[in-house]
This record gives C-alpha cells, structure tokens and sequence, in this order.
C-alpha cells in the first residue's frame, strides 16, 4: 500500500531499514541530566508560599500536544492553564482565566463589556467552564491561606464533567476539593455516569472536611438545593459563597411552575452581600431634535466594600462614576441617573408624559418586596 502511495523506492528502502536489527535507528544523545529540576531556582519562592506559577499553554488547530506540554510543566512545578480561555479577554490576561474586557474610566478594575460577551452568559460551555477555572482559582488562594474549600456543582453529572476536565489541578491543590448539591440531598443522577458507566469518587467526605463552600453554575430550579446546602454548612459554623450564579436572573424565575417559591429570596438569598456585581444595561429615548433616537448604555456596578454605583458607558467603551449610593439602586432608578447625567430627563415628574416614558413598573418584584423580607443585607 505504502509503495502505491509513495515513492517505490523510498517505501522499499524503509522497510528494509525496519527489517534490520543492527541498526539502531535514531538514539538520542542527551546533553543535560534529565533528573536535573532547571526550573526549581525560578520558581522555588513561588512554590515555598503555596502559590503556583501560573502558565498558558497555546496550541494551534489541529494540534493535541498540549496535553502532553501541560503535563510537562505541571511536573516541573508550574500551575497550566488552558489559553483558551486566558486569551478570550482583551487585553490577555495571565492571573486568571477571564471574560471580554472593558476598562472604567479611572480605575484600573476591568469590567465586561456588553457588546462583547452575548456567548459568555447563561448555560453556554464558555461560562460553565470559565466560572469553574475561577471559581478554583480563588479556592486555591482562600486556602493558601489555611481554609478548606470545597467547590459545589450543581448535580452529580456537572461534578462528573468537572472532576474530569479539572482533575489535574485538583491533584495539586491542597485544600481544595470538588463536590456537588447532592450531598445534602439535591440532584444527584448522571447521565454520564448512566451511560459510560462512570463517574467521579465521592465527594462526601471532602464535603464533611471543608469550612467554605463555593458554589458554582446552579439554575433557578436548584435555588432550592443550593439553600438547603447552604443552610446545612452555615448551620454548622461554615461559610457559604454563591459564585457568580446571576442571582437577578434567577430569581426572575422564583414562584413561577416549576421553580421554588419567592420564600426563597424573601428568607434566603436575601442574606447573602453582594462582593462583586455589575449589571449592564441599554437603552434608547426618542427626542424632538436631532438624532431623534438617543441610545445610552449604563451599568449597576459594585466592588465590596466600596459603595453601589451607576455607571454611564462613554463614547470609547469606558465606564464613568455618574452617582453612588451605600444601598443598592433599583433598576429604575439606575435609568434614571443615567438619563439626568445625558442630560435627557426632561418630563415633568408626575406627568402624563412621564408615566408613558415609564410605564406603570420601573423595578423587579424583589426589590419592591421590602418589608417581605427577612434581611436587607443583599442591598448593603
């Protein structure tokens, strides 16, 4: 077949190269001691402090060797990161796996940009897998610092997904453990494991070992599971962490068939504090003058301890302070403040015009429902 293939003289020429014994082929002759650690002096304080460095790994379509150079630079000490991931923020990032960036006028904090992260955002592999890399990246850092973190999916088969792609980085992560809502009674059933017959170790006794939890990738079915794990570790002197879950989107959902009831917010979620939250938002007002149509964007931003903040998007892409408050803005009122900095909040307040600019609701059920509910620390 090689000779119909390839040239007759060559496939024959290598055969008979293949059917000769004596000859060696070709035999590497080393130039350094391959038991030598040459990257030891490099990274030996990073190492002595618990912390990894940090590297990616890049790989070109069509290429598989990076499993391989992961593995490689993993032994030598480093932590391997999938540049995939690293390298779908603008500019590249090597601290953390991140998403699409824009920078805030005045600060050097990077915040998403809207137009750029319609992928990143809901139950889309990109999102499930980024919040997973980050959420470790933090456990990692928490116990560093001498915590046991244990990072919860939101059923059996996500943890089985997780544990396989992750498996490498949770080897070498003192720790740091992975779990999942059903061990305290939440959804537990695999299609994965149903089907291939496999699945990942228990988890609970990782579980039972932890002080912190860090919860990831719950929808607002799970709301339900998520609260009774949570109340279980807190319960029990631990600390609970909902990890960039979207709650306003979730919550959307509470009270409505299937989903579990408002009382979920009304006595649970409401006593979880916000420690990083943005929210962007667009929108468009029709004018009498020239353009006719003024479209604005803004953002609901926040940074604990710092205060809630209403950001105004500028014409180069960059977020600007316009107002800040120690409690949380609603939505409306986060319009609002936006259309007084643009200088287009020009309806007289209680007038007919404004009501229809409005409209009759200007805010979500759950922050209207103040006196419903049992904490206010959400808003703080």
């Amino acid at each position: 077949m090689q000779r119909l293939r390839d040239n007759p003289a060559s496939a024959d020429a290598e055969q008979h190269w293949r059917r000769d014994d004596a000859d060696p082929g070709i035999t590497p002759k080393l130039s350094f001691n391959p038991a030598e650690n040459i990257a030891e002096p490099f990274i030996y304080a990073a190492k002595s402090s618990g912390l990894r460095p940090r590297v990616a790994i890049l790989r070109e379509q069509g290429v598989n060797g990076q499993v391989e150079m992961s593995a490689a630079f993993t032994r030598a000490g480093f932590d391997a990161v999938d540049s995939r991931l690293i390298f779908a923020a603008s500019p590249p990032a090597a601290d953390f796996p991140t998403v699409p960036t824009v920078v805030i006028a005045g600060s050097e904090q990077n915040l998403v940009n809207r137009r750029e992260v319609e992928g990143y955002k809901g139950a889309s592999d990109v999102f499930i897998d980024s919040n997973v890399q980050l959420a470790l990246a933090a456990a990692k850092r928490l116990a560093a610092g001498g915590r046991r973190v244990h990072v919860v999916a939101p059923d059996q088969g996500e943890y089985d997904r997780t544990y396989t792609m992750f498996k490498p980085a949770l080897q070498l992560s003192d720790g740091v453990s992975l779990g999942h809502l059903g061990e305290a009674g939440g959804p537990s059933f695999s299609l994965n494991s149903f089907f291939r017959n496999q699945s990942a170790p228990s988890s609970s006794a990782a579980a039972a070992a932890a002080d912190t939890y860090i919860i990831i990738n719950a929808t607002s079915v799970e709301l339900a599971f998520v609260e009774k794990y949570g109340r279980a570790a807190v319960a029990a002197g631990k600390a609970v962490v909902l990890w960039n879950l979207e709650l306003d989107t979730l919550k959307g959902d509470l009270g409505l068939v299937p989903y579990p009831s408002k009382d979920t917010q009304y006595k649970y979620l409401c006593y979880f504090k916000p420690v990083f939250y943005l929210r962007p938002r667009d929108y468009s007002k029709t004018v009498n003058v020239a353009p006719f149509v003024v479209n604005y964007s803004g953002a609901l931003f926040r940074e604990y301890p710092g205060p809630w903040q209403a950001m105004l998007r500028q014409d180069n892409g960059e977020y600007a302070c316009i107002a800040e408050d120690i409690a949380r803005f609603n939505l409306g009122d986060l319009k609002e403040e936006l259309m007084s900095a643009m200088g287009i909040n020009t309806e007289e307040e209680g007038s007919a015009m404004s009501f229809l600019r409005r409209g009759f609701k200007t805010s979500t059920w759950f922050e209207d429902d103040y006196d419903l509910e049992e904490s206010h620390v959400w808003r703080l």
